[in-house]
């Protein structure tokens, strides 16, 4: 994955163009920014002849001067949009823009300025706000005319039908040169009595569990195509004062659950996830499996101690009432850590409440 700024060496492909430049050989697909330019500047020409003589045209045909002006404004402004119809080097496809897909492309332009970046939905109903956020929006179901360097699955397993299917066809749209990444679960671990848990820790057997299965099949998947895993822990994030996501959230919400106290369970900042998201997706690895947490694991009433005490939220979390559902596990990432080079913006869940 590369940076999304000024234009250094990027190779870029050209989609589309052939016809208009019929010299243009499969191995003279890529090109440096300086012969970018040069293309670009061609592409412009090209388009100046055509409006000129479409001008020239239409005052011999005038019933023809509408349809192929607006046609031909319409195709500028479409070639100016898409850089000329060009995938670069950088180019991220999100498959999934939600809230972590959503700072993914954040952190990914920030540090790759100028890159073009797409999201996936299942509905248009969030493609305005996409759009808005640079991400230049479809549709699940849309043919998709080209592959990307760099691919980031996002999405819940919740609205799909056949999540290992649709892992397989995001897979499809990886060209197999930067990273395609699956943001998974630390659900599969097979650890349930708040033991230590590590990225070498043994999943869970298939068939024992309807939910790891769909999650450990479309792992799989991921892993054939060559692609990595970040397995998370549980996301957490506030986006205002009164806004928050995340379990302390729910359970605030609920004030007394049915679960027992001594669980325990691990976390990550949504900001956390995506700069570890990034960070590996840079390293341009392939058939890996990395692990997402914070290392500071906490009981469930550890973590609503620390809600109740930090003053921040108007409401009091009363307790746990369960007895009897399953125990937890402790997660530590630091082989993970080590070898990406990440560390997190938020160490703790104490020291994002201290935060806020």
């Amino acid at each position: 994955m590369g940076t999304i700024g000024a234009f250094p060496t990027t190779a870029i492909r050209p989609r589309g163009l052939v016809g208009h430049f019929p010299n243009l050989s499969p191995s003279s697909w890529y090109f440096t920014s300086k012969q970018r330019f040069r293309l670009s500047l061609a592409v412009k020409k090209t388009q100046n002849y055509f409006t000129a003589t479409t001008s020239s045209s239409s005052m011999a045909t005038p019933s023809l001067q509408v349809s192929a002006s607006s046609t031909i404004g319409a195709k500028n402004e479409e070639l100016e949009a898409s850089s000329s119809g060009l995938v670069g080097e950088n180019d991220l496809l999100i498959v999934g823009p939600g809230v972590l897909g959503r700072l993914v492309a954040q952190k990914w332009r920030e540090e790759h300025p100028g890159s073009q970046i797409y999201g996936q939905t299942v509905t248009t109903d969030h493609h305005e706000e996409l759009i808005k956020m640079g991400i230049n929006p479809s549709l699940k179901d849309a043919n998709v005319t080209h592959k990307f360097p760099f691919v980031i699955f996002c999405a819940p397993p919740s609205r799909s039908s056949d999540y290992p299917g649709d892992v397989r066809i995001a897979a499809t749209n990886w060209n197999g040169e930067g990273s395609f990444l699956f943001t998974s679960s630390s659900a599969p671990y097979d650890c349930y009595d708040n033991g230590p848990c590590d990225e070498d820790t043994p999943v869970v057997p298939l068939g024992r569990s309807p939910r790891t299965d769909i999650l450990l099949k479309a792992e799989k998947v991921v892993l054939e195509f060559g692609g990595c895993v970040v397995r998370l822990a549980g996301l957490y994030i506030s986006f205002m004062k009164s806004n928050y996501r995340g379990a302390h959230a729910y359970w605030l919400e609920k004030g007394i659950v049915e679960s027992r106290p001594d669980h325990v369970l691990n976390l990550i900042h949504y900001e956390d996830a995506a700069s570890l998201s990034v960070a590996i997706l840079k390293k341009r690895l392939r058939s890996r499996i990395f692990l997402g947490c914070d290392n500071h694991p906490l009981s469930r009433q550890e973590v609503m101690d620390l809600v109740n005490k930090s003053g921040k939220f108007s409401k009091k979390f009363e307790a746990f009432t369960g007895t009897s559902d399953p125990l937890g596990k402790r997660l530590n990432n630091s082989k993970t850590r080590e070898e990406i080079g990440w560390e997190p913006k938020y160490p703790s869940f104490a020291q994002f409440l201290a935060s806020i």
